[in-house]
């Protein structure tokens, strides 16, 4: 029994120091590439949640709970989450989406971009990342929000500045016109 609470002991100072060093890596990282302060909140808060998930599971384990018992409540507890995010895949998608731009996505807030997408080139600077999508406020004062699973599978043309972003919408616009006109 002392074992036991010894052990329980010595995880939650470990859980206590780990969560500590992941807010600040998040926090790090964050402000390194100039997230918004919610974004940042919001990253450390899922992946701290995850964190806290494996600290219940090796608690239970600390405390004798079996490896069958344990499988039983885990694979119930994810069935249902599964059913429930399965009716909102798109959520489950974008946040996912979310994450992986957090730390991976190669432009930030203030960037001059061009989304290729067939049916309609967005083309604009990044306002915002949230959670769900990206907001870009186009050339022509449009708003466009951008889901975050979509922006990871397009083409995504960054520009050094307002003007390159212009020159390219007309250049564009100078082809589209070349092309429909009629043969002579």
């Amino acid at each position: 029994m002392m074992v036991q609470i010894g052990l329980i002991a010595l995880l939650v100072v470990a859980y206590v120091i780990v969560s500590r060093i992941l807010k600040s890596t998040v926090r790090l990282l964050g402000q390194k590439s100039f997230a918004n302060e919610v974004r940042i909140t919001y990253v450390s808060k899922m992946l701290n949640l995850g964190f806290t998930a494996v600290f219940v599971m090796l608690v239970c384990l600390v405390l004798g709970i079996g490896y069958g018992q344990l499988a039983i409540f885990f694979s119930s507890v994810f069935a249902v989450v599964g059913v429930a995010l399965f009716a909102q895949w798109s959520i489950l998608s974008n946040i996912t989406a979310s994450l992986i731009i957090f730390f991976g996505f190669p432009y930030r807030v203030g960037d001059w971009i061009k989304v290729v997408d067939k049916d309609d080139e967005i083309l604009g600077q990044i306002m915002e990342i949230s959670s769900f999508h990206v907001i870009i406020h186009r050339l022509s004062g449009d708003v466009v929000t951008y889901p975050n699973s979509l922006i990871l599978q397009k083409a995504v043309v960054r520009f050094d500045s307002r003007d390159a972003a212009l020159a390219m919408s007309q250049f564009t616009e100078r082809l589209k016109v070349e092309n429909h006109k009629p043969l002579s």
